[in-house]
């Protein structure tokens, strides 16, 4: 299979509100927009893409017609203490889980959109003794 693109798209009944969060907060424009989905780019490198649906459109199967819930959009960046301060501490975004170094090799924190999704803002550093063994060359 050749991919031309790739990208999530989150039913979300709160359509107008979750684009607002992207939009300001993250960086993404406004591609496409109707009463029923919006399609957003974040200009890079890398270019990124998400859409928002709402969920109870004909155009999605009965019986998957739900918001998304349980999902974890992960944004890697440059200084997360930097993006901590901006979203959280002058932004005023209530965090989900407050920003804290993991063994697993991340610096993170977590907050949410309007729809319940969960953005895990990270910055990657050096994992501990006990995980370094886990990762893989590639």
């Amino acid at each position: 299979m050749r991919l031309g693109s790739f990208y999530p798209v989150l039913g979300t009944s709160r359509l107008r509100e979750s684009r607002d969060f992207y939009v300001t907060w993250f960086g993404f424009e406004e591609t496409f927009a109707a009463d029923w989905y919006v399609s957003l780019r974040r200009p890079g490198p890398p270019d990124v893409e998400l859409a928002l649906l709402d969920p109870d459109h004909p155009t999605v199967p009965e019986g998957f017609r739900e918001p998304a819930r349980g999902v974890l959009l992960n944004f890697e960046v440059a200084d997360v203490d930097a993006e901590w301060e901006r979203l959280v501490v002058r932004g005023g975004l209530r965090p989900e889980r407050e920003i804290r170094t993991e063994e697993f090799g991340q610096r993170h924190f977590i907050v949410a959109d309007p729809g319940g999704v969960l953005v895990d803002v990270i910055t990657e550093v050096p994992p501990g003794e006990e995980y370094a063994a886990n990762f893989l060359d590639r």
